[in-house]
């Protein structure tokens, strides 16, 4: 379990404290954790920080950060070391997701009134999540089937990062038995110390979970888990909604270029200022302005939608290239800072070759069928 205090954290000092332990820990360490991967200590600093629930209200000892912060927040972790934040950012979205849907069922006078919910929104609990396999739906999915007092979710989650170090997983699965049509019913699963184990007593439940040979992101302890059998108590569903608007909302997510986009950019670009080569450093000079071009008008946009509200245009389109643009930038620049440090910028004990992989995985993470499809016609172009 994560212990923390549950003193609410001003978002200034969230942010110098994250930002100094990013630079004195998880930098340094960034080739180590890919090798090894994220070890159990780096989780409890960050929820000694306060990063575990820095999206919950001050309330729960949360630091309520709003979207720029959060930003900021995900680009520094990014920066310091790609593989805690990937294990990171499974967890941290779940906790604003769950503190919208309390906020929610307050308003609706039906409370969310779980121990576990505010144990998450004090950063007590570090989650995993299994989200994504909703895009593949009906080929292949995490099928959810109600009970008489809760639901049953069977399935493969093709990718769960942090593995081993999470205690609860967020799964969405896919209740295609109503008339009125396919619901996502997203709920949370004891995973922690062999717990899946017969849960629920249904004969057969339990886990499996295989490990992925990913040649990026190695140290994200990401494997392929497949639920049999587990029950998911009603206390422990957080929200069910139409497919439709669950898919509306992740096509529109996905065409964003993102904060760790940009947190990983602005690494190589460093070292690539930091380099003996007066070239690499001309590199940095020319694109670090193209680099903020893209950040700025990513992240407007995105505002912009955001505050116009779910019924306004989505501008998919201008966000996907602005995506597409911003996985462009990371080639160059990864590549350059290859080149510059020559044949050694491919051992293992060289920050070129991690940050290199680092971008291959950005290309494909979060990948829906628009998004695929504008990177390669932008190749192709």
């Amino acid at each position: 379990m994560t212990t923390v205090d549950d003193a609410p954290r001003p978002a200034k000092s969230l942010l110098e404290e994250v930002g100094a332990y990013a630079a004195t820990d998880l930098r340094p360490r960034a080739l180590e954790t890919d090798r090894l991967g994220v070890a159990d200590r780096t989780v409890r600093d960050l929820g000694a920080l306060g990063a575990l629930n820095h999206l919950a209200p001050t309330a729960y000892g949360g630091a309520d950060l709003d979207r720029a912060d959060d930003r900021r927040l995900h680009e520094i972790i990014a920066g310091a070391c790609f593989n805690t934040w990937l294990v990171w950012a499974q967890h941290g979205p779940q906790v604003g997701r769950i503190r919208q849907a309390v906020e929610d069922a307050e308003r609706t006078l039906d409370p969310l009134e779980s121990d576990l919910v505010d144990r998450i929104l004090r950063g007590r609990v570090f989650l995993g999540a299994a989200l994504s396999d909703v895009r593949r739906y009906p080929d292949r999915y995490v099928a959810a089937r109600r009970t008489s007092d809760g639901w049953i979710f069977d399935g493969t989650i093709s990718w769960v990062s942090g593995w081993g170090l999470n205690e609860w997983l967020g799964v969405a699965g896919v209740d295609d038995s109503d008339a009125a049509g396919p619901r996502v019913v997203y709920g949370l699963i004891p995973v922690g110390a062999g717990t899946l184990a017969g849960v629920g007593g249904v004969v057969g439940a339990g886990v499996d979970a295989e490990p992925l040979r990913l040649s990026a992101a190695t140290g994200s302890r990401t494997e392929r888990v497949t639920l049999r059998g587990i029950v998911v108590p009603e206390r422990h569903v957080i929200a069910v909604q139409d497919l439709d608007s669950w898919r509306a909302a992740d096509v529109a997510a996905a065409a964003d270029a993102r904060p760790h986009h940009f947190g990983l950019a602005a690494t190589v670009l460093d070292e690539l200022r930091a380099s003996s080569h007066p070239s690499a450093r001309r590199v940095a000079d020319a694109w670090a302005p193209r680099v903020a071009r893209i950040r700025e008008q990513a992240y407007a946009i995105t505002d912009e939608v955001t505050t116009a509200g779910p019924g306004a245009p989505q501008r998919v389109d201008e966000r996907l290239a602005l995506k597409v643009a911003a996985g462009e930038a990371l080639a160059t620049l990864t590549r350059a800072l290859l080149v510059a440090r020559a044949g050694h910028g491919l051992t293992d004990d060289d920050t070129a070759q991690l940050h290199a992989r680092s971008a291959l995985f950005v290309l494909v993470q979060g990948q829906t069928a628009a998004v695929r499809e504008a990177q390669l016609n932008a190749l192709a172009d």
